[in-house]
């Protein structure tokens, strides 16, 4: 992963623009798509899902003079389909996270089910965990998301705060959002499974 390019404030700008033409609304698609991209990654396994989201928003933006005049369509799917390539890197990189991949089927048998390539692939992925993340108790939902928020540092001192404020360990925290992710991914896996792709 090319974690040299650095998201400057001309890049950042830059990307807003691309994302609309009225500030605040292209800042709240920012934030929705970082959210998507979070979401979709620790669905998927993956322990640093708030660093692989940054990661594909700075590959994008890195193409912004590229693509920006020519790319036609909802700019959201394109960085889901960066994200996929992400992944991809992320699960070569690191094969000892494949144990709990989202396409790790539920049969136990062991086999790997096909990886979502297109765009469609991970819309209906996230439409799952959408669903998945509604029948979450609220309690575990909103310990789900505030432990996935915040970067480096930022991060570090929030799951210090959240464990606090929950009267726990950090590492107990870690535990209860292990097993939400793999409750989640259960559940993704389920809901892909009763509604096939077209």
């Amino acid at each position: 992963m090319n974690r040299e390019w650095v998201l400057t404030r001309e890049s950042f700008e830059l990307l807003l623009e691309w994302l609309g033409p009225d500030r605040e609304q292209a800042g709240q698609t920012y934030e929705k798509i970082r959210l998507r991209l979070i979401k979709i990654f620790a669905c998927r396994g993956c322990n640093e899902a708030d660093e692989l989201a940054d990661e594909t928003i700075n590959r994008v933006t890195a193409k912004l003079n590229d693509i920006g005049q020519t790319y036609s369509g909802d700019p959201a799917l394109y960085f889901y389909g960066v994200a996929q390539k992400v992944h991809l890197e992320y699960l070569r990189n690191r094969p000892q996270l494949r144990e709990f991949p989202l396409e790790f089927k539920a049969s136990g048998q062991g086999k790997l089910a096909p990886a979502p390539y297109s765009t469609d692939d991970i819309e209906r992925e996230y439409e799952c965990l959408e669903k998945c993340m509604e029948r979450l108790p609220r309690q575990s939902r909103q310990l789900v998301l505030e432990y996935y928020q915040d970067e480096k540092r930022a991060k570090i001192d929030h799951r210090k705060k959240l464990a606090d404020q929950l009267g726990i360990a950090v590492n107990a925290l870690r535990i209860r959002a292990h097993r939400i992710r793999l409750q989640l991914q259960g559940c993704v896996q389920n809901c892909l499974q009763q509604s096939p792709a077209n």
